[in-house]
């Protein structure tokens, strides 16, 4: 077993248990420093606030447990602006702009970056601006191969 699955399987139940619902260890080389990070996702937004509780419950677990022998910097982190969406969790982001990968493009489209407004079971409904018109996508839901939430500029 690795460095990540022996993290993983020492720190998933504690952070799960603060309301999480995905993470993910990485261990990495970065200019010559080894990074340990770990990235925690929820439907609700993460603040500075809630990255330093899963730090300060994680460190000393790490510590006692003693998995890595060599120096590194513990990272939390959450996935960020841009996390990616689960396409069946697409009915807690209405109201949010995203972008979409489509397996179908729509209208020449492979993907499509707007304001959800609407989600069925079988559709979305995405507007989203062409110069100055707003266009409203009604897209199939089996024909979105990604989603993540976007930033509008």
């Amino acid at each position: 077993m690795g460095i990540e699955e022996s993290v993983k399987n020492l720190v998933e139940k504690p952070i799960m248990a603060l309301g999480y619902d995905k993470i993910e260890v990485k261990y990495v080389k970065e200019f010559g420093t080894q990074y340990l990070r770990i990235l925690v996702d929820r439907d609700d937004v993460i603040d500075l606030e809630d990255i330093v509780k899963v730090n300060d419950l994680v460190s000393p677990l790490l510590d006692e447990a003693d998995l890595i022998q060599s120096e590194y910097v513990l990272d939390v982190t959450s996935f960020g602006a841009e996390k990616p969406i689960e396409v069946s969790k697409l009915e807690k982001y209405v109201g949010k702009y995203i972008n979409v990968h489509l397996s179908n493009p729509y209208k020449g489209l492979n993907y499509v970056e707007g304001d959800l407004a609407e989600v069925t079971k079988d559709e979305i409904t995405l507007l989203f601006k062409d110069k100055t018109r707003t266009i409203k996508a009604i897209l199939n839901r089996k024909d979105i191969d990604k989603a993540r939430l976007a930033i509008k500029f």
